[in-house]
Order: structure tokens, then sequence, then C-alpha cells
């Protein structure tokens, strides 16, 4: 294998680094090959370069090259077990071979209307020109497998080993360009921990209202991905400063000028960080990052700035925030376009996050644990870890005391969990039971008379199926209905 070599614009690259980037699979040797030998150069490119400069672990395998479209889809053809031509139009073309997949993008040197995110195609014939019209410096360097060649027009490596965010052009013309970039800055602060230059928080800020011209559905992609880094409260930090949340999720602005009720926070904007810092820690480190309990974490105290209320003594109030920040959350997240089940969960967590504190010192009957967990159903875990992380009071005996109590809380929940199995509370009898009893047709009585059953079993945990009956007949009497006698 020769020896890697470096272009002229990163002379000082670590030998470690660029052996890092030759750690790639024999799929790839194997292609730039097949390029090779038609006269075209083959580059990894972009996150892939990046991540592997960063020791990350990366699935991408994105190419670049000089090649057209035509040309590259001949080159596959023969040597890859399945193509794509999807984003041909773009100048790009997917392929799998052996379980690797790759994508492979023709040099491009696209101009922008600036009304639209959607660049008017224009192949390019160099690798640099390539480079140069990517979105931040360290997305901008490039590795040629066949000769070993390290390419880095825009000081992209150096900014790697500053952690610095930085644009190839200046950052007013790369917005302008595609406003989505300034949502992408933020995420990779998040992911990466990264800072961001400041030339690039300036234009952040004075360019914030051109994200209006991009689609829900590109900017709730960026939310997700920038929640789910390794540093997401970073990258919201910078979208608060630079007013790209007003745009995104104004909520989050609005936290920031209410008052926490427990007086230890300078906002609840201030304390909603760091709930979604402490759920975070909650999270088990071997499963992919929780989404829908970031969201509720960070959005969990939404309603506050709609329900505060100034009382006499100098007390601040929020009753029922709760109620209200179920509904905001709706509300935003239909906007951003996040699925039903997603936008569900969220706001049922955010209804629910309060209920805990009623339990007191554990005064609680076993039917209000039921209904606890009822209520809760496939979201109890994430519950608990909610509830959990609100906990952000410096007063160390409190904070000992409320988590101490939730241990309780849940160990009860086990304890009754045991015995009744509390995940699929239902009915002593079902659908067809009721309407056998009580001679019914299907209609709404039998879903009234299921529900009715369905509260009796929270009350008074699992019924003998006499007593069920018997409760039945009760109840079908009180609403006129008389059972047959059989």
């Amino acid at each position: 294998m020769p020896r890697p070599q470096v272009n002229a614009n990163a002379p000082d690259v670590q030998d470690n680094a660029v052996v890092e980037l030759l750690q790639v699979p024999p799929v790839v040797d194997e292609l730039a090959a097949r390029f090779a030998a038609e006269g075209h150069r083959l580059y990894l490119v972009g996150g892939s370069v990046r991540d592997a400069v960063l020791g990350r672990p990366t699935n991408d395998l994105d190419f670049t090259t000089d090649a057209r479209p035509p040309q590259v889809q001949a080159l596959l053809k023969g040597w890859a077990d399945a193509i794509w031509d999807t984003g041909i139009a773009f100048g790009t073309l997917g392929a799998t071979k052996r379980g690797e997949t790759v994508e492979i993008t023709t040099f491009r040197a696209d101009a922008y209307d600036g009304v639209t995110r959607n660049p008017s195609v224009t192949f390019g014939d160099s690798i640099d020109g390539d480079l140069v019209r990517r979105d931040f410096t360290v997305n901008a360097m490039a590795f040629e497998v066949t000769t070993r060649t390290f390419v880095d027009p825009t000081g992209g490596l150096a900014a790697l080993r500053a952690k610095v965010l930085d644009t190839p052009a200046p950052p007013e013309e790369s917005f302008g360009d595609d406003p989505l970039r300034m949502l992408r800055a933020a995420r990779f602060v998040s992911q990466l921990g990264f800072t961001p230059a400041p030339r690039v928080v300036e234009a952040m800020t004075a360019m914030a209202g051109q994200l209006a011209r991009i689609t829900p559905e590109r900017v709730q992609v960026e939310l997700s991905k920038l929640l789910c880094g390794a540093f997401p409260r970073l990258g919201l930090e910078l979208m608060v400063r630079t007013g790209l949340a007003d745009l995104v999720v104004p909520e989050l602005t609005a936290m920031k000028l209410e008052i926490d009720e427990h007086h230890q926070h300078k906002d609840v904007y201030e304390h909603s960080l760091v709930v979604l810092e402490q759920a975070i820690d909650l999270e088990d480190p071997e499963l992919s990052p929780d989404l829908v309990l970031r969201l509720a974490a960070l959005l969990h105290d939404i309603g506050k700035p709609d329900t505060r209320r100034f009382e006499e003594g100098g007390g601040v109030s929020f009753h029922h925030h709760e109620v209200v920040g179920a509904k905001m959350v709706r509300k935003r997240l239909r906007a951003l376009r996040y699925s039903k089940e997603i936008t569900e969960d969220v706001a049922q967590l955010v209804y629910l996050h309060l209920r805990f504190h009623g339990y007191g010192k554990g005064e609680w009957t076993d039917s209000a644990v039921r209904r606890y967990v009822t209520d809760a159903e496939h979201l109890l875990t994430r519950l608990h870890k909610l509830v959990r992380a609100d906990c952000t009071t410096r007063n160390k005996r409190k904070a000992g005391t409320l988590q101490r109590t939730y241990d309780e809380l849940e160990a009860r929940i086990a304890r009754i969990a045991a015995d009744e199995d509390l995940k699929r509370v239902r009915p002593d009898l079902d659908g067809n039971e009721i309407m056998r009893l009580l001679g019914l047709p299907p209609g709404p009585l039998v879903g009234k008379a299921w529900k009715f059953l369905k509260e009796l079993r929270l009350d008074r945990g699992p019924l003998d199926h006499d007593e069920a009956i018997a409760e039945l007949y009760a109840w079908a009497r009180s609403e006129g209905v008389e059972p047959p006698t059989s």
C-alpha cells in the first residue's frame, strides 16, 4: 500500500489521522480501482472523512468523483449488488456491495436562486471547487482512495483540531445559498461539541429569519439530530442566542423570561436545560438517544409562561401548567411535522410530569398507584426518568428526600404489578361477555359498561368472576337495563 500523501493545503497533518482514514472496507479499494482503470478519481468526502479523522464510528461512505452520472452508473453495473438512481438529477447514485452502502456524487459547482434551498445543479471539474461549495470546513475535506492523498483546501483539519465550526465561503454567502445550514451549524455544535466561529454566529443572528424558507420537515430532521447529539444544550443555546429558536421552537425562548417557582435557577429556560441534561444521564448508554424523553425534558415546563401568576407576598405560581403545556406541545410538534406517535407520547409525558408531586409521603392509595401506571402505559419508564430529572433543587436534603420517595413509589408499583399485571389493566369481563350477560348488541352502552368495569378494576384491583358479574348487573340496573333471566 503506498504511503499516504498530503496536499499542500494541509502540510501538518498527523500520520495517525491519515492512517485512520485508511481504515476503510475492502469494497472501497475495489470501487476506486474500477474508477482509476477508466481514468477517473474517486474521493471519500465530507462527514466520512471528518469522522475518520476524529476517530468517530460512521456508517457513511460518501464519495465524490470527476466522472459524470452516466459514467458512474456504468462503472457500478457489474460490480454492485444493487444500484439506485433516485438522486441522479443531482448527480448522485447509490449502491450496495456485500452489505456496504456507498453514495457517489459527481463534482458539483452549484448556483442558488436565493429563494429556495434547491440549487441549479452544475457539475464541476475539480475536487477543490467541489469542496469549497460545502457547508463547513470540517466537512470540506477529501481523501483520494487510489493515491492515498488527503485534500483540504479550506483548512478543515486545523478547524477540527481547534474544535471550531466555520464556513468555507463567507457565512453570509453560505447561509444565503441554503438557510438550513444555520440550523445544521447548531446541530454540529451539539454533535461535535465545537465552538462556532464569531463570524458564523454573527451571520446566523443577522440571517435567522431566512430559515422561514425551509420546510418544516427539513427543520424537524435537524432539530431531532441536534437533540440526539452528545451536547444538545450547546446547540440549543446557540439557537436561542442567534434567534433561530424563535422560528423553530419559540416557546423555548419564551421560557427564558420566566422565574422558576423553586427560585433555584435563573429562569425556567435554564431549569429546562438542566432537566434535559439530567434526563440524558438516565438514558441507557447501550441504546440510541431517546428523542421522546429528550423532547419531553426540554418542553416539560413549556406551559409556564402562559400560566404564571404573581401571588400576594411575592410568590409565583404556575397552576395547571402541565395541562396547558401538553396542548402547546401538540401544537408545536404538529407544526414541525413530528409523527402522531411522537407528538402524543411527548404531550402525555408533559401532562403527567407533575402527578408524582401529589404522592406526598406515600399517601396515595393502591388505586391511585394503579391509575398512575395505567395513565402512563408504555411511557412509564420514561416518566420515571423525567420525574427524577425534574428534581433540580440544590438543597441536597430535599433532593435526597424526593429521590427516596420516588424509590418508594417505584417499589410499590413493582409490588402491585407482581400481583396484578399492571401493564395490561383491563376489566374483569370483556366486551363479548358483557353483551352476553346483559343481552345487548354491540354499541355505546357496551363501551360504557366496559369503562365502568375498568374504573372498578383500578379502584379495587382484580375481582373474582362472580363479584364482577354482580357489579355489572348492579350498574346495568342503575342505567335502566334489566339483565335477561336465564
